[in-house]
């Protein structure tokens, strides 16, 4: 792709104007290190919710799906759309109970929850094991996707002035250096700077690939003619119709066991950044930001509407637009940026602008994973174990530090990525079979901390056990058989660390009864498991909103895979299912919001000042 001077002024407009975002909030950012990794719990949901959508639309996410949907059709994104499932249980379990919590990171609930040296351990351990090993992993993967995404749009790239011609090394010094500006913005702004710019780049970055979409579907022939052309394509190799929203049930990629496991058990038992159970990560550093309850259930809401309902459509209609355009493609993947490159589908004039797309893409997650990982080592490692009483302005200084160190850190796992990219199979099974701990800590009184220390242990053995000896020695597994692999590694994980925890959780001591009774009091959750400790805690109302809660998440799953399915049967030209379909998901999403209003936003029997004081 060639640029323009008017090209280069609209990148250069791009990249200044997120510098100047970064410099306005600095100010505000390093008046404490609560302003610095949680906005000083005074975000709207509307700005939360949109930085976790900007921060899950990462570079290489548009490409993964091309791949999906040009292997496995439409319906191949049942890889992830299940996980609506676990975004729901975020949304009316656990958003309001994160936010009561008051706390700066998710692992510092580990000393809010349980007690002594086994918590510190399990708050220390998983601070460094996502600040980390996690954090530089999904760094370096998304770099690598920017790589290989210049490399394609700049096929000659090269930077002359340091002697470099390979246009993969040229790709890692441009990245080098939209990483040092991200990494900048990120120290200067902490997370104020952070959403503010998600904010423009998700607007940015989808309107971008709205337009895209239009481009590339014009070019394989208008919708009708691309609709023909693809059922006159053979898509039956494993997946049924590539138009199909559904999976054909028994083929090659979605055996029937396999999709038990998608739809009955991956979504609440497996642990991994960005889907965690019970909520997690960066979605829930956005949570601990919010004003209130009430924009944090509303904030994982709209990203649970715009990441599952709305966001995927112009990817999918780029990836069958690209079957069309390149049936021969062998890098599937890549028939997304060829959209972009090819003159005949999108309009060059409007490079500067796609370009400027693909950093927004890059920059947002990035931003996100600095300020993430820079918030588990500074509050939970460094301000918890080695330095505990300095000054707010040490730490913000201390945290910019780490973003910067992390930046270099992950620059180093971009370079080695190719020899490693197992490696984040090896992280991911530590939590294969951790959710259900994960979400009975906050309603069951009996969890302790060695529940979660060997869920964690016994998930890492048995997977582990399970991938490199058993499906290789005893019982070897062909390729073809990954999603078999997959849900036999699944329900053994799930079900050997299940009654590893449970035996182990009444084999020890039950946490200290302060403690329990500190954090009931702080929480306020569902008192139906916390019977001995409700009863001494007289001073808290005790929540009943299980069973409410229970059909709104229900009907938060009939509401988003309506408005997608509908949305979907609208685009191909079926209305009137699209328009039953989206009546559906509208009737569903009315019911939901005269239930809260009716039961109130917030907790029952406190107000939110109070919830301040508790905090």
């Amino acid at each position: 792709m060639k640029l323009n001077a008017f090209d280069w002024l609209v990148i250069f407009a791009y990249f200044a104007f997120n510098l100047g975002v970064g410099l306005y909030y600095r100010k505000r950012a390093t008046k404490s290190t609560n302003e610095f990794f949680v906005g000083g719990r005074n975000v709207g949901w509307w700005l939360a919710g949109t930085s976790m959508v900007a921060t899950t639309f990462a570079a290489d996410t548009p490409l993964a799906v091309t791949g999906l949907v040009a292997s496995k059709g439409i319906a191949g994104n049942w890889l992830w759309w299940n996980m609506l499932f676990s975004a729901m249980l975020t949304v009316f379990f656990f958003a309001r109970l994160w936010r009561r919590s008051g706390v700066t990171t998710e692992v510092e609930l580990a000393e809010l929850r349980y007690s002594g040296k086994p918590a510190a351990f399990l708050r220390g351990f998983r601070a460094i094991y996502l600040g980390l090993p996690v954090n530089l992993i999904v760094m370096g993967w998304v770099n690598l996707a920017m790589v290989k995404i210049l490399t394609v749009v700049f096929p000659g790239l090269s930077v002359p002035a340091l002697g470099i011609t390979d246009p993969k090394v040229a790709a890692l010094v441009v990245v080098f250096v939209i990483m040092l500006l991200t990494a900048s913005i990120s120290a200067l702004s902490g997370l104020w700077g952070v959403m503010v710019t998600d904010m423009f780049q998700f607007f940015l970055k989808m309107g971008m690939v709205i337009v895209l979409a239009y481009y590339a579907v014009n070019a394989a022939g208008g919708m009708g003619e691309m609709k023909d052309k693809l059922l006159a394509i053979d898509a039956t190799k494993g997946h049924g119709s590539i138009l199909s929203f559904v999976p054909q049930i028994g083929s090659a990629w979605m055996p029937v066991m396999a999709f038990c496991v998608y739809l009955g058990v991956q979504w609440w038992a497996s642990w991994y950044p960005g889907a965690e159970p019970g909520g997690g990560g960066y979605i829930a550093q956005r949570m601990f930001s919010a004003k209130d309850e009430k924009n944090s259930l509303l904030a994982t809401l709209w990203f649970s509407i715009a990441h599952y309902a709305i966001r995927p459509w112009p990817w999918i209609l780029t990836a069958l637009a690209s079957v069309v355009l390149y049936p021969n493609l062998k890098d599937k993947e890549s028939g997304f940026v060829m959209t972009v490159v090819d003159p005949k589908v999108f309009p060059h004039a409007l490079g500067g602008l796609m370009v400027a797309a693909f950093a927004a893409a890059y920059m947002s997650t990035i931003a996100t994973q600095l300020n993430w990982g820079a918030s588990y080592l500074v509050s939970d490692v460094y301000r918890r174990f080695l330095k505990r009483n300095a000054s707010d302005e040490h730490y913000i200084r201390t945290s910019q530090i780490v973003t910067l160190g992390l930046m270099l850190l992950s620059c180093v796992v971009t370079r080695y990525m190719d020899s490693i990219s197992h490696a984040w199979e090896f992280l991911l099974s530590i939590g294969a079979g951790t959710g259900a701990v994960f979400i009975l800590r906050w309603f069951w009184w009996r969890i302790n901390a060695w529940s979660e220390i060997s869920a964690m242990i016994a998930s890492l053995v048995v997977s582990i056990v399970l991938k490199y000896w058993v499906f290789v020695s005893l019982f070897p597994m062909s390729k073809d058989d990954d999603a078999l692999q997959f849900a036999y590694t699944m329900l053994i994980t799930v079900g050997v660390s299940t009654v590893v925890w449970l035996v182990v959780t009444m084999a020890t001591a039950p946490e200290d009864e302060k403690v329990l009774l500190s954090f009931y009091r702080r929480v306020r959750p569902n008192a139906a498991l916390w019977g001995p400790i409700a009863k001494k805690a007289t001073d808290v109302v005790p929540v009943q909103d299980g069973l409410p809660n229970l059909l709104d998440w229900f009907l938060g799953c009939v509401m988003i895979y309506m408005f997608l399915f509908g949305m979907g049967k609208i685009i191909f030209g079926d209305y009137p299912i699209g328009c039953v379909f989206l009546g559906i998901g509208t009737a569903a999403a009315v019911t939901i919001y005269r239930h809260l209003q009716q039961r109130g936003w917030n907790i029952v029997g406190q107000t939110e000042a109070a919830d301040e004081a508790a905090v």
